[in-house]
């Protein structure tokens, strides 16, 4: 409970980070075009911010809440995956959205497995 605890704080305050970061940094308009979906960068944002809020309310109130967060999340960053692995960034480049896309699916289980 307690891992279950720490990690969704930790994936709850990094979602609102790179949100923000969506939001308001010139670095992620220059990313997303990169990807080729700069159109999609204010909805990534927002699903973010949306998320991480999601997760970080649940663990204190409501399981179900971080459960739902999670499970977005972790679809949200198995997208990003596939963008990355589709314009062919290197592995380096690519493990974040790994690595979010593996914890955020962590997460929704261990969330269910409480519900």
């Amino acid at each position: 409970m307690i891992l279950l605890d720490v990690l969704s704080i930790f994936s709850g305050s990094c979602f609102l980070f790179y949100g923000f970061s969506c939001l308001f940094s010139k670095h992620m308009v220059i990313e997303f075009e990169r990807f080729g979906i700069p159109q999609f960068l204010t909805l990534t944002g927002s699903l973010q911010i949306l998320g991480g809020l999601a997760i970080l309310v649940g663990v204190w109130m409501l399981p179900l809440l971080s459960f739902i967060g999670a499970t977005g999340l972790s679809l949200l960053m198995l997208m990003g995956s596939i963008v990355r692995i589709k314009i062919k960034d290197s592995f380096l480049q690519s493990a974040p959205a790994f690595i979010f896309t593996a914890l955020n699916a962590y997460l929704a289980y261990g969330y269910f497995i409480l519900l």
